[in-house]
């Protein structure tokens, strides 16, 4: 039986009101570019891996919750590093140290972090698996108030055993009240949330959802919090997985992928503008190629660091004097299966392909976007930026 039935009929009512608000929010909300204003910036992130030190956390056969936790939060935030060296990752803790709950979220709001990560391992049942991902408010079953107490219980390890945090207001009108006063960052966290739940079950976890609780170290901070229980390490099945290297990592990239979609969400632009892409192989040769998984650039005069800008994609092959590009001079490369065409080459020279792109928009291509390559490899333009620089 739901918690949520236990709750006050005032604290129902508020409840309905909030979500409807936040689904209305979801819904309606207007590009920044759209109002005419200057779009965020994503700068700063902080990843905080779950438990630590006295504070081992959950455990199962071999494999502790404080070690799972701080593997995965250092490789996400390598991630991080590699694709976007602008981005500043601090980390609530790097070695195996206790660090308060409080001082987890203080940590953030020092930082003035655009976005929390909290890092953590399930426990349960041993037949119990799937990943989930919470954001600040009430809890709504039983299994998930569980969660919450348990995640919340190592209060008791710290030095006052919790006095600290009497004042804190877990009550449903409370919760509600806060919800209502952050509902910006409430919003982005069920946006990166659904984000990272979606990239969770590409590599194959089970989807147990985005969820709510009143995690006490999301209730300090100031920013788009989320907590990701990334397993069960009371399974066996689940401990195998994230209680080794191979499956941690495919956990970070899962991460990073979701981390991608929500910055260029945040920041107003398409996912394609900078999606994680595969492989690229360039021949230089000016015959086509077949469609294949990695991608393949024809008809390339240099292999140095290049801009160019992307127009359009197409399922079927298009000829290259096509009336949909109106003129336009464009060259053909072919990846996850679509053929994808680009125009102009700016060797080591990102202004004139942001120009370039600015045009190409005037001229109709209204979901042109810049594009980058290095030694016959797509690469992000955050890695052309940094060669090019070299």
């Amino acid at each position: 039986m739901e918690r949520i039935a236990k709750l006050p009929k005032k604290a129902l009512i508020l409840r309905n009101v909030i979500s409807a608000f936040i689904v209305f929010n979801l819904f309606v909300s207007i590009p920044f570019a759209q109002k005419g204003l200057e779009s965020p910036k994503l700068k700063t992130v902080v990843i905080d891996a779950g438990h630590g030190g006295k504070d081992p956390g959950c455990h199962g056969g071999y494999a502790h919750e404080k070690d799972v936790c701080l593997s995965m939060a250092l490789k996400l935030g390598k991630l991080i590093n590699e694709k976007y060296p602008a981005i500043t990752v601090k980390y609530t803790r790097e070695t195996d140290v206790f660090v308060e709950l409080i001082e987890r979220a203080n940590i953030a709001n020092r930082a003035d972090a655009d976005l929390f990560i909290c890092i953590h391992a399930n426990a349960g049942s041993t037949v119990a698996y799937g990943t989930e991902t919470y954001v600040l408010g009430l809890h709504r079953t039983e299994s998930q108030q569980k969660v919450m107490e348990r995640e919340n219980s190592i209060i008791s390890l710290e030095e006052d055993k919790g006095a600290k945090y009497k004042s804190f207001d877990l009550t449903p009108d409370a919760m509600i009240a806060i919800q209502l006063q952050q509902n910006v960052n409430l919003n982005n966290a069920i946006k990166f949330a659904g984000f990272l739940q979606s990239e969770f079950k590409t590599i194959g976890r089970y989807d147990r959802g985005v969820k709510q609780a009143g995690f006490l170290v999301l209730y300090k901070t100031a920013m788009p919090s989320v907590l990701i229980e990334t397993g069960f390490l009371t399974n066996p099945n689940e401990e195998g997985f994230i209680g080794k290297l191979d499956g941690q990592e495919k956990m970070a990239n899962a991460m990073l992928k979701a981390f991608v979609k929500y910055k260029n969400d945040y920041e107003g632009k398409t996912l394609s503008e900078d999606h994680i892409v595969a492989p690229v192989k360039i021949d230089t040769k000016p015959t086509a190629v077949s469609v294949v998984d990695t991608a393949t650039v024809v008809d390339v005069p240099s292999s140095e660091v290049f801009f160019s800008v992307q127009i359009v994609s197409s399922a079927e092959k298009l000829t290259l004097d096509a009336e949909k590009f109106k003129g336009v001079p464009v060259k053909e490369y072919t990846q996850d299966n679509l053929y994808k065409y680009y125009t102009g080459i700016f060797v080591k020279d990102l202004d004139g392909a942001k120009k370039h792109k600015v045009a190409m928009q005037e001229k109709g291509f209204s979901s042109a976007f810049v594009i980058a390559f290095s030694n016959g490899e797509r690469i992000s333009i955050e890695k052309a930026i940094k060669l090019a620089e070299k």
